[in-house]
């Protein structure tokens, strides 16, 4: 009967570690899924943050083009008059066919992402057609630092995205375009 008793309290012990070894891994991998919803969950917010930095580079290119004195008779000098105002008198920005700018917008909640705006003017000369306009902006979270040469003696870091190295598995990039 002693041998008996022996015998059923080592079962009930082997048992009792069996339990806890599969109660502590399915507490981990619990933990596990939970930590992956919250990294989910916060690329998710970032995502939605870049989306809008990009939009808000879209929004700032259209104005860049929209204002340019010659086109919108309400600014420059002379007043150009009603009527004389022209869509084929539109530049990007500094009245070139191509111009790239960067920027970090200043919501707070944006002020993590660097805005790089691309506007390309493309002409149909041959037929005097109308002038076709490209904005690109791309918004990123770790834009891509490199070194310019603004006078011989003094170096300034330029900020711009795409990133095609980021330092971090954690890179968010979204990029919008629109032409009109």
């Amino acid at each position: 009967m002693r041998s008996k008793l022996k015998r059923i309290r080592g079962f009930a012990l082997v048992s009792a570690i069996f339990i806890l070894v599969v109660l502590a891994a399915l507490g981990a991998f619990i933990v596990n899924i939970s930590t992956s919803q919250q990294i989910g969950s916060a690329l998710d917010v970032q995502g939605v943050r870049a989306y809008h930095a990009a939009r808000a580079g879209i929004e700032w290119g259209l104005y860049q083009v929209q204002s340019t004195a010659n086109y919108n008779f309400s600014y420059g000098t002379p007043v150009v008059a009603v009527g004389s105002a022209s869509a084929n008198l539109r530049h990007c920005r500094g009245g070139g066919t191509s111009s790239t700018d960067s920027f970090t917008p200043a919501a707070t909640t944006m002020s993590a992402f660097v805005v790089t705006v691309t506007c390309t003017e493309t002409t149909d000369g041959a037929i005097g057609g109308p002038t076709i306009y490209t904005i690109d902006s791309t918004a990123c979270n770790q834009p891509l630092a490199a070194w310019s040469a603004a006078t011989p003696a003094v170096q300034a870091i330029t900020t711009a995205c795409p990133n095609t190295a980021p330092t971090s598995n954690l890179y968010i990039e979204r990029r919008l375009s629109v032409t009109f």
